[in-house]
């Protein structure tokens, strides 16, 4: 195989067993909730097809239940009989057709269960009985009869994957997972085979790999997915791990190694970290796993770059690369990188809003920045069209730059305006937020992919009805976003300030700090971070359960923690009711209750937008198409102004 001059080691083959895969970039198990019923789907299929297509060397499919107590959603993928074999094997077909390799998840979440049938709570099976802190339902002990039905399980699946024609089996063991739960002195309080000393807490995932691989044979690839480290106290340690690794390595293939746990708060959010987190704890524990036991790692984790995977992998620290979110981000990631256009790759920027933030809502996985993700049926290749227009598209934020970009691309002659001298709207100002900075990325991968489709960008320029004459527009996409609620609130001794002011460093602070947040996302949470790294106290008052309540789980909780062990003083149900002297008075949102807070200096206001519904006034009469997106309909977020922007491209 010639090597690649761009990326040498990212681009060599590796051989496992009797399979050789084409490069060492893999796209790990995740959820994807493109399936029926437990089935895959020709969605499924079509998902994993266009990461084919873009040059992945492996892929694992999301984690498949072995057994009936596994089971907690209609959207969780099942593999307890042979129905699932006509779904696994299009999969298999689709993958293959564009050249790269599939392995299957064999999955039991154990006391980690946490789903619901039809609304009804479901009886979680573990090690011991005890309740998991995420799921609040204390686990049913496992009989050694259910024990050797689940090992069992895991072999039959194992062998119905192999019948559909997959390459490989990878048994996920991470922690919080039913195998870890095992490892665990804290979660297993067994005294019998199973529990106790070290050699018996081993036995149930030993047991697991030793009847997989009697299923699959001896030419089948084997990999064993765990935390290496566990991020909390409830977890096996990482000393345990290495040493079931090392017992357990003679059977496997390699180690796909990842950190955190699902059973806990401090873990998980370490499961998928959120931009601000580096991969260097896994790379580290995983380079430690690889001397030790001496199999090949693969390492997932917020690494997004070819060039960071092509470092760990001359550096001898890893042998795969997983790259889950940056596939998503941009499915054809590894064929630029190959090609050597690595410049013009759709960066990850961690946000884990529409990838891992869609399964907890139980969508289909998506990219804000890529909406065509997990939409490869309905979307489809882009079309041309026979007659271009000349378009007009008014805002330079997330929501115009890609509806230029996807007008454009499909033949259209199209100008964009933007009022301020910088492309981006709130996206600029996001990136200001204490460890948000990768948000920022998100204007160039779109001010580029807008150049590259030919857009004309003019900056500092309003559009107004004269423009859009003199322009010639037969079509206007309006895309001016929306506009702070400047606070009209006039008082002698307290400084009163928009959230966006904090950010910007338009507003002097001083002294003690309440924060009304009644967005309940980044913006309170992230001007809490920024002033109390300042020096000041600061509470943070929400209207909702909880700050973050509108932000994904993994990433509250990251950030949860941060602001706790910095100090914050967050109070949940409270809404702003007014200043009186030198205190400000909030009223709790059940009650109505008055609550007072004394000495206060600086109040700020986290409140949502104000549309900006100026220019789609003023085309009222115009007599082309209008098109109007994002924020200027009402405020959201870069998710649905950058997805309202493609369908708007699509439509011009």
């Amino acid at each position: 195989m010639t090597e690649n001059r761009h990326f040498p080691r990212l681009f060599s083959s590796l051989r496992l067993r009797d399979l050789e895969i084409r490069n060492r970039i893999v796209s790990t198990s995740h959820g994807t909730y493109l399936l029926d019923h437990g089935l895959l789907t020709e969605a499924t299929a079509a998902y994993y097809a266009a990461l084919a297509r873009g040059g992945v060397g492996l892929i694992i499919l999301e984690a498949a239940s072995v057994h009936p107590s596994a089971v907690y959603s209609d959207s969780f993928l099942t593999c307890h009989s042979d129905e699932v074999i006509p779904g696994f094997r299009r999969v298999a077909e689709e993958i293959h057709a564009n050249g790269a390799k599939v392995f299957g998840q064999l999955y039991h979440p154990g006391a980690s269960m946490r789903g619901r049938v039809e609304g009804r709570r479901l009886v979680p099976v573990g090690p011991s009985q005890g309740a998991n802190e995420r799921t609040r339902i204390p686990a049913r002990a496992m009989s050694l009869s259910l024990i050797q039905e689940v090992i069992a399980a895991f072999g039959e699946a194992a062998l119905r994957m192999m019948a559909a024609g997959l390459d490989g089996i990878e048994i996920n063991a991470r922690n919080g997972n039913l195998p870890a739960q095992f490892l665990s002195t804290e979660i297993n309080r067994r005294r019998d085979l199973y529990g106790g000393a070290f050699a018996n807490r081993l036995r149930f995932i030993a047991e697991i790999v030793h009847e997989v691989r009697r299923r699959i044979g001896d030419t089948v690839p084997l990999g064993l997915r765990v935390s290496i480290e566990p991020m909390d106290e409830v977890g096996p340690s990482s000393k345990e791990i290495q040493e079931a690794c090392k017992a357990l390595g003679p059977f496997v293939d390699y180690f796909n190694v990842v950190t955190g746990s699902l059973g806990t708060y401090a873990g998980s959010s370490h499961i998928v970290p959120p931009m601000g987190v580096s991969s260097e704890a896994v790379v580290s524990g995983a380079e430690i796993l690889r001397a030790a036991t001496g199999c090949p790692v693969l390492v997932a984790g917020r690494i997004t770059r070819p060039e960071v995977a092509e470092r760990l992998l001359a550096d001898g620290q890893i042998d795969l690369c997983g790259m889950t979110r940056a596939l998503i981000a941009d499915p054809e990631l590894p064929n630029k990188a190959k090609s050597g256009q690595a410049e013009r790759i759709r960066d990850c920027i961690g946000c884990n809003q529409a990838c891992i933030g869609h399964e907890g809502l139980g969508a289909p996985v998506s990219c804000i920045l890529h909406p065509e993700t997990g939409r490869e049926l309905a979307l489809g290749p882009r079309s041309g069209i026979r007659h271009p227009r000349r378009i007009l598209v008014a805002g330079g934020g997330p929501a115009g730059l890609k509806a230029a970009a996807v007008a454009a691309e499909r033949g259209h002659h199209v100008t964009l305006f933007e009022q301020e001298k910088h492309f981006g709207g709130q996206a600029r100002l996001a990136a200001l937020i204490p460890g948000r900075g990768e948000f920022g990325v998100m204007v160039p991968n779109l001010v580029r992919e807008a150049q590259e489709a030919g857009v004309k960008l003019v900056p500092g320029t309003l559009v107004d009805l004269n423009l859009v004459q003199r322009e010639g527009a037969e079509a206007v996409i309006i895309a001016t976003g929306s506009l702070p609620h400047r606070s009209t609130i006039d008082h002698d001794e307290i400084a009163v300030w928009d959230a966006s002011q904090i950010l910007g460093d338009e507003a002097g602070v001083s002294g003690s700090v309440v924060i009304a947040d009644e967005r309940c996302d980044w913006v309170g949470m992230g001007v809490a971070e920024k002033l109390v790294r300042e020096g000041h106290r600061v509470r943070l008052c929400v209207s909702g359960d909880m700050a973050g309540q509108e932000l994904d789980s993994f990433t509250r909780y990251h950030w949860l923690g941060i602001l706790h062990r910095l100090g914050v003083d967050i109070v949940t149900h409270v809404r702003l009711a007014g200043i009186v002297g030198r205190a400000v008075s909030f009223e709790h949102v059940a009650s109505l209750t008055p609550i007072i807070w004394e000495d206060v200096e600086t109040l700020v206001l986290a409140r949502s937008y104000q549309s900006n519904t100026e220019l789609e006034e003023i085309l009222a009469d115009f007599d082309g198409d209008v098109h109007v997106i994002g924020d200027c309909q009402t405020p959201r977020t870069a998710e649905e102004a950058i997805y309202e922007g493609l369908m708007a491209g699509l439509a011009v």
